[in-house]
C-alpha cells in the first residue's frame, strides 16, 4: 500500500504541475509565444507519458494482480513509445528554440513563426507515431516463452524482447537504430546548441543577467541530460541478468522523474509564468468572491421575501 501511495502521489504531482502550466500558458496571452508553445506541448506529453504507466502501476500496487492482457499490453507498449520518441524530438526543438533566441535574437521571429513551430511539432508527433508503429508490429510478430513472464513495471521493448523466445535480431538491429536517430542525434543537437547559447551568454557584459540566463540554461540541459541518457540505456542496456535492474531504475528516471521535473525546471521556475499563476490566481479569488457575494445577496433576498 505504501508503494500504491507513493506512485499516486507522484502521478498526482505530475497532472498538477503540468496541466496547470499548460493552462496558464493557454489562458494568458503574454504567454502566446514560440517558447511556451513547445513548453505547453511538453507538458501534455508528460500527462500522457504518466498516465500511460503510473495508474495502471497503483491498480498492480493494491490488488497484487500484475497481469495484463496481451492487447493491453501491447497498446501500452505502443503509446509509451510514441509518446517517449515525440518527447526526444521535441526537447531537441526547444533547445533549438533557446539557441536561435539567444544567439540570433534578431531573426528569432522571422525563423520561430507560428506556421515553423506548428510543423516543427506536428513532425516531432509524426515520427514518435512512426517509430512505435515499427516497434510494435516487430514485437508483435516475436513469439514469447511460457506464461510470457516480462521483468518489468510495464511493456517496453526491451523486457519483451528478453521475454521472446523466437530470433529478435532484427528487433535488436531496429532499437539500435531508432536510439541512435531519436536518442543520440537529437542529443547532440541539444548538446551543440547549449554550447553556442553558453559560449554567447558568457559575452554577455551584465554579470546578473549572464547568471539569471546561465541558470536557467544550465537547469534545462542537467534535465534534458537526465531524460536522454536515462532513455538511451534504457534501450541500448543489458538485456538479461541480474543487471537489467538498472535499465529498470532507468525505466522510472526518465517515465517518471522527468514529468515531474520538466513544468519546475522550465516553467515553474520562470518570473513569466509566475507572474501569470498569481494573475490567475487573482482573477480565480475575485471570482469566488462574486459568486459567494452573489449567493449572500440572493439568500437575502429570499429572507426578506419570507419576512415580507
Amino acid at each position: 500500500m505504501a508503494c500504491a501511495f507513493l506512485i499516486s502521489m507522484a502521478y498526482i504531482m505530475v497532472l498538477i504541475a503540468n496541466l496547470s502550466v499548460f493552462s496558464i500558458i493557454q489562458v494568458d496571452r503574454q504567454l502566446h509565444t514560440p517558447m511556451y508553445f513547445f513548453l505547453s506541448s511538453l507538458s501534455i506529453l508528460d500527462v500522457c507519458y504518466s498516465t500511460i504507466i503510473l495508474p495502471a502501476m497503483v491498480v498492480n500496487a493494491i490488488t497484487g494482480n500484475r497481469r495484463i492482457s496481451y492487447s493491453g499490453c501491447f497498446i501500452q507498449l505502443y503509446f509509451f513509445i510514441c509518446v517517449g520518441g515525440t518527447e526526444c524530438l521535441l526537447l531537441a526543438a526547444m533547445a533549438y528554440d533557446r539557441y536561435v533566441a539567444i544567439c540570433n535574437p534578431l531573426h528569432y521571429p522571422v525563423i520561430m513563426n507560428r506556421r515553423f513551430c506548428l510543423g516543427f511539432v506536428a513532425g516531432c508527433w509524426i515520427a514518435g507515431l512512426l517509430n512505435a508503429i515499427f516497434h510494435t508490429l516487430m514485437t508483435l510478430n516475436l513469439t514469447f516463452c511460457g506464461d510470457h513472464h516480462i521483468r518489468h513495471f510495464f511493456c517496453d521493448v526491451l523486457p519483451m524482447l528478453e521475454a521472446a523466445c523466437s530470433n529478435i535480431q532484427s528487433s535488436q538491429v531496429l532499437l539500435h537504430v531508432v536510439t541512435i536517430f531519436l536518442g543520440m542525434s537529437p542529443f547532440l543537437l541539444v548538446m551543440n546548441s547549449y554550447i553556442h547559447i553558453i559560449s554567447t551568454i558568457l559575452k554577455i557584459r551584465s554579470l546578473e543577467r549572464r547568471q539569471k540566463v546561465f541558470s536557467t540554461c544550465s537547469s534545462h540541459l542537467i534535465v534534458v541530460t537526465i531524460f536522454y541518457i536515462t532513455a538511451m540505456f534504457n534501450y541500448n542496456g543489458p538485456s538479461s541478468g541480474d543487471s537489467f535492474i538498472i535499465v529498470q531504475v532507468s525505466s522510472v528516471l526518465y517515465g517518471i522523474l522527468s514529468p515531474m521535473l520538466n513544468p519546475m525546471i522550465y516553467s515553474l521556475r520562470n518570473q513569466e509564468v509566475r507572474k501569470a499563476f498569481k494573475k490567475a490566481m487573482t482573477r480565480t479569488q475575485i471570482v469566488i468572491r462574486t459568486i459567494r457575494l452573489y449567493n449572500l445577496n440572493l439568500k437575502n433576498v429570499k429572507l426578506h421575501a419570507l419576512i415580507s
